[in-house]
């Protein structure tokens, strides 16, 4: 962890990831334990024809609530939402959920990006934005905006990810606050959550 960036006090966790996203997810997720407060909103990349069982498959192996998003649905929190196949998600101004059919981005519907530029635009510096493996560049844009916007960037170490291409995207834009092993993003997760509470 870099320890020259002090923790802000976050109200939101976004998450992107595509190849090899599944099992990276469940080592940053898995360690978190029933009460963690805050929402976790999830773009995970998924064959548009088929009905994802994400949400259920994390349900059994997290302590956390987990639900497939849907549109209009508030935030609550304590929550892990993944994204729906074929539809884009993103955050309201009003912190709730919202889908779309807009283009795909990246040739990717959900996308990254998506979500992480609503985020970033409804919650301004009370968000931070994981970036994990996955096969190309979708996520970069958004992390950068998070960025922008003061909120804080974390992303998996490229070395350690199972597809290098995201990370490494997200790098060649901007140096995020902290680049990270999966074990070390879940740890930051439970700190960000420790000074949340």
């Amino acid at each position: 962890m870099n320890e020259a960036v002090a923790l802000p006090r976050v109200e939101a966790i976004v998450v992107g990831a595509s190849a090899g996203g599944v099992e990276a997810l469940l080592s940053v997720l898995g360690p978190l334990r029933s009460g963690f407060v805050l929402p976790i909103i999830v773009v995970l990349h998924l064959p548009e024809e088929r009905r994802s069982q994400l949400a259920e498959v994390f349900a059994r192996r997290l302590d956390m609530p987990v639900h497939e998003a849907i549109d209009k649905q508030d935030i609550a929190a304590g929550t892990v939402y993944f994204a729906t196949p074929g539809y884009h998600l993103s955050v309201e101004q009003n912190r709730s959920l919202s889908l779309s059919l807009e283009d795909r981005v990246h040739y990717s519907r959900p996308s990254i990006d998506y979500l992480f530029e609503s985020a970033a635009d409804a919650y301004g510096s009370k968000l931070a934005a994981v970036l994990l493996t996955g096969a190309n560049h979708d996520g970069a844009r958004g992390l950068a905006q998070v960025k922008r916007r003061g909120g804080l960037t974390i992303v998996q170490d490229p070395q350690e990810a199972q597809v290098a291409t995201m990370p490494q995207a997200a790098l060649n834009i901007q140096q995020p606050d902290h680049v990270l092993t999966l074990n070390g993003i879940g740890r930051l997760l439970v700190e960000l959550e420790r000074i949340a509470c």
